[in-house]
């Protein structure tokens, strides 16, 4: 017989010989080393039961099916106690090595888990970073107080930008859709208004603006990017040039608050000042200028550590009822 026609026979690749089975069906579990160990040192099953929380016939079952899956008898027991086999003596010397390597990755991983949890870095649109932000931080401290967290504040682009860099752990925005790249849940819910000093002359109006009034107007405007002028220029299918365009929420309500003419802003910001009568605001017909306000992060990346405990805040803060839309729940 020629040798190829051998090796074909014998499974030239290999095929022919037993399949060989992973570690974790050859090796017992760390559970079952130490409670081997366990009876090493105390002489006693019943003993090394108790000592690792569980009953005896539990620790009887788990040395039994360690027997089997080693092949070898490892414990002899009888009323005086338990006492190791040569072979279980053996075994014990390689299962205290096997726990001591576990105990080693053990502490490696919590020195991971601790440097991760010593600091959280927060990327957060603007209206949410000013309104939201400080309040779901503050609950975080009393939970985490060892945890230094940075917040970054920028438009829902810059949220992105710093997600994807790596530079933000987890980040908020309010827009129409979901910038790419990035998961995202929902946390809340916000409506936009149309406001102005009281002295404009929309704010004596009897009926609503209309949505083309709205689109032809030029406004005080957040800047391109920012979730609130997305929002806004999707309702009304295009804007007119700004009158003003300013970087932040803070300054766009100063200015209308000042005079400078109609903006439109989130609810969340202006209720002190339509409270004190500093804003009016001005009812529009045909549109709906709601939006979501959503936690994201990296696609396939979900939140562990800090911002998962951040993430589950503002989610339970919404699912009692203190939504964040002012005055509702």
């Amino acid at each position: 017989m020629r040798s190829t026609e051998r090796t074909e026979m014998n499974g030239g690749d290999g095929a022919g010989r037993r399949p060989r089975t992973s570690l974790a069906h050859r090796v017992p579990d760390l559970g079952a080393l130490e409670l081997l160990l366990a009876v090493a040192r105390l002489g006693s099953l019943g003993g090394a039961a108790r000592e690792l929380g569980i009953t005896q016939p539990a620790a009887s079952s788990r040395i039994r099916s360690m027997e089997r899956q080693l092949g070898v008898a490892l414990v002899d027991r009888s009323p005086r106690g338990s006492r190791l086999t040569d072979a279980g003596a053996l075994v014990t010397d390689w299962a205290r090595r096997v726990v001591e390597a576990a105990e080693v990755f053990d502490a490696g991983a919590q020195a991971l888990r601790d440097r991760r949890d010593s600091r959280l870095r927060v990327a957060a649109s603007m209206t949410i970073a000013e309104y939201l932000l400080p309040g779901w931080l503050i609950a975080l401290r009393t939970r985490r107080p060892d945890t230094a967290v940075s917040l970054l504040a920028g438009n829902s682009a810059v949220v992105a930008e710093r997600l994807l860099g790596d530079e933000a752990d987890l980040g908020f925005v309010e827009g129409v859709s979901v910038p790419s790249g990035l998961d995202s849940v929902v946390i809340g819910h916000d409506r936009l208004l149309v406001v102005t000093a009281p002295a404009h002359p929309w704010a004596r109006r009897r009926r609503p603006l209309s949505a083309e009034e709205l689109a032809t107007t030029p406004l005080i405007l957040r800047e391109k990017g920012s979730g609130t002028r997305q929002v806004l220029d999707a309702a009304l299918g295009g804007l007119a040039r700004p009158l003003i365009e300013l970087s932040s929420t803070t300054a766009v309500k100063a200015s209308a608050v000042s005079g400078a003419g109609p903006a439109v802003l989130s609810e969340l910001a202006v209720g002190e000042e339509l409270s004190l009568r500093r804003l009016v605001p001005v009812p529009v017909d045909g549109i709906t200028l709601e939006r979501d306000l959503r936690a994201v992060w990296p696609t396939g990346h979900r939140p562990v550590g800090p911002a998962r405990e951040l993430l589950s805040l503002t989610r339970s803060e919404s699912a009692t009822g203190q939504r964040t839309r002012p005055g509702a729940g």
